[in-house]
């Protein structure tokens, strides 16, 4: 009998039971859709974000996949979780803020992971995930495990700096992930021919010399019989895939913003496309389905949703807990390895690359990425020789493309292998500034996911290279949660510390003073050690004055007490976040007197939070007020002369006179 339906199945070499799994996997999330947007009405729930109409490219997806593939989801792949089996009731209490959720009631909707399922949501910035997509499918070729890995990205999204960055650096590795786009027709109110200029957006697979293909995104075996044999193809021949599924987005953005833009006649149009509707009555047609099943099928699920929304109501609201909120912002770290009696003098770079190979070497999946890092060394060398004793799969050179990098580390953790990712200059991490805030220093509190990556950020000035490879930003990093932040001064401290950041599980921005690479040597144990990530180090005991600071403030700190005779107690705080108050609290007992000294602007700087720190808890012990000296507040310029008059040099010994003539 001759199919009626408006789309057109072919069933050739898929099972009967296949069919009907399908089927049943396409029924589920449209009834739990139904209910919320019920509840929704009703006024019981706030807000949810719906994928009716849409759940052929999500069913389709998840069931052509094998289950330990990871699939990385946006707003409408409700179908990805239901065919993966995740628990309804811990969902529903996911979707409505209560403790049962997967993040604690600490974030909505589907902005979450559960790696037992090989999900991974997404977050509210669209694009970052197709690069974790990327870092997974890495993992995947590292091991030789014969598994791809699949990203959604919606039509707008493909506009996004982190959609072209993840596809150049997949298909210049080739990885083995498909990135998958939902065209659905609307970027929340803004239709495609706002959006981009060409055709098809599978065009675009072109200049990244990619495969691709345009299919119906509304039919199920389409777009199964699709996916399933591009992982085939891709599981014995790694390389990275851009889908275009063609589907449309039946309602709002989400609820609240309502259709009212949308012509009616498209509405009308794509309703009778329904990708359910019309599979349901395809297998009826053809003898696979039989209304009892699917009413008995549709009466099973309905209880089950019920009592899962039984559950997510009574359920109680999330009770604040203070202590647990701050505990869960990073996992816990290693214990302190203290090192050895032996040590040789070394100057401050050479510290890092032993640091660097001694991690390669207890880590042997540990993964290096950077710009020029490989053959060439890095622009430093730091890296020199690494490729021949690592090898290029560990050591890697990267295109320009520090988001998507940032974000293969993130994917990496996710299969647990430690990763490094080296900015050639830590003044060009504004070009990953997304992936870092967001999606690192995050993960570990909003799911309980570690991301173990270690950024490298060649910082400061010195050398005269003016106001875009001489800033020092690490009070950027320092504001937020998540993220640990550590500055050495010294090349014993560089190595130890540069080794605690790779047994910390957390992702921890590693800042190190350019000027100190070959100007600073000292003694430095042999072997593997680490430095205690949250301890100062007390660089000179004294009575006269505190002098707080870190980097190359060090190096400045000393040289100034001994030109002005003073008996100044030097800490190095090397540790910024977290820092130890308890050195802070002790510098300051014994002196009285504080000044706070970093190369960073002086407007919005750490030395303002350790101030306020300092006059809040320790304003008995003063004998005067908390001074800061800083760099001037401008962009650091690069003649010489203004770059020496851009450092805090001598205001800082001006403040120490007004400090001690109190």
């Amino acid at each position: 009998m001759p199919a009626t339906t408006l789309i057109p199945y072919t069933a050739k070499g898929i099972p009967k039971d296949t069919l009907l799994h399908l089927y049943e996997q396409l029924v589920r999330p449209r009834l739990i859709e139904e209910k919320m947007l019920n509840l929704l009405r009703q006024g019981r729930i706030s807000k949810w974000f719906s994928g009716i109409g849409q759940e052929a490219i999500s069913v389709g997806a998840a069931c052509a996949l094998l289950p330990d593939e990871v699939i990385f989801t946006m707003h409408r792949n409700l179908g990805v979780f239901t065919a993966r089996d995740m628990p309804l009731d811990r969902m529903f209490c996911q979707w409505q803020g209560k403790q049962l959720g997967y993040t604690k009631a600490r974030d909505r909707s589907f902005h979450f992971g559960a790696m037992e399922h090989h999900i991974v949501g997404m977050i509210s910035h669209l694009g970052p995930q197709l690069s974790l997509a990327a870092g997974v499918a890495m993992a995947h070729k590292l091991k030789k495990e014969g598994r791809v890995s699949l990203a959604f990205t919606g039509e707008g999204a493909t506009s996004q700096g982190e959609f072209h960055e993840a596809l150049n650096v997949a298909s210049v590795w080739k990885l083995p992930v498909i990135f998958l786009i939902e065209n659905n027709g609307y970027g929340l109110s803004t239709r495609p021919n706002e959006q981009y200029a060409c055709k098809d957006l599978i065009d675009r697979a072109i200049g990244y010399g990619m495969r691709s293909a345009k299919i119906d995104g509304n039919n199920i075996l389409e777009v199964f019989t699709t996916i399933r044999k591009i992982a085939a193809e891709m599981r014995e021949n790694p390389e990275p895939f851009l889908l275009e599924c063609i589907t449309f987005r039946m309602r709002g953005h989400e609820e609240a913003s309502g259709t009212k833009y949308v012509p009616q006649e498209l509405m009308d149009e794509w309703a009778a496309k329904d990708p359910i509707e019309n599979y349901e009555k395809w297998l009826l047609e053809e003898g696979i389905l039989t209304e009892t099943f699917a009413k008995n099928l549709k009466d099973r699920y309905k209880k089950d949703i019920q009592k899962a929304v039984d559950v997510m109501f009574a359920e109680p609201e999330p009770v604040p807990d203070t202590e647990a909120e701050l505990a869960d912002v990073y996992a816990p770290a290693a214990a302190v390895t203290p090192p050895g009696q032996a040590a040789k003098e070394m100057r401050y770079i050479d510290a890092i690359s032993e640091g660097l190979r001694e991690a390669m070497l207890r880590h042997p999946e540990l993964v290096l990425m950077g710009q020029d890092i490989a053959d060439y060394g890095g622009v430093f060398k730091i890296t020199n020789g690494f490729t021949q004793q690592f090898g290029k799969e560990r050591v890697r050179n990267t295109p320009l493309c520090e988001s998507a990098i940032v974000g293969i580390s993130l994917g990496l953790s996710l299969k647990g292998i430690k990763s490094m990712v080296e900015m050639q200059f830590a003044d060009f991490v504004t070009c990953g500034f997304n992936q870092i805030v967001n999606n690192l220093a995050k993960l570990h509190w909003r799911w309980g996911q570690t991301a173990d990556v270690v950024v490298r950020m060649p910082t400061g000035g010195g050398s005269g290279a003016g106001p875009f490879h001489s800033q020092s930003n690490e009070a950027w990093f320092t504001h937020v949660p998540g993220l640990k932040v550590v500055y050495p001064s010294s090349p014993a401290d560089a190595k130890g510390l540069l080794l605690a950041a790779f047994e910390d599980p957390n992702p921890v921005m590693f800042f190190e003073h350019k000027a100190l690479y070959r100007s600073e040597s000292g003694p430095v144990p042999d072997g593997f050690y680490t430095v205690e990530i949250g301890k100062a180090r007390q660089v000179r005991s004294g009575t006269d004055v505190s002098i707080l600071t870190y980097g190359m403030g060090v190096r400045w700190a000393e040289a100034v007490a001994d030109e002005m005779g003073l008996n100044a107690d030097i800490v190095d705080l090397r540790s910024l976040v977290p820092l130890d108050y308890e050195a802070i609290t002790d510098s300051v007992k014994k002196t009285s007197r504080v000044l706070i000294l970093h190369e960073d602007t002086l407007f919005g700087g750490i030395g303002g939070e350790i101030a306020a720190w300092i006059s809040e808890h320790l304003f008995e012990h003063l004998d005067a007020p908390v001074m800061r000296a800083a760099s001037l507040d401008t962009p650091v310029p690069f003649a010489i002369p203004l770059e020496q008059n851009f450092f805090p040099v001598e205001r800082m010994k001006e403040q120490l006179g007004r400090l001690m003539g109190y």
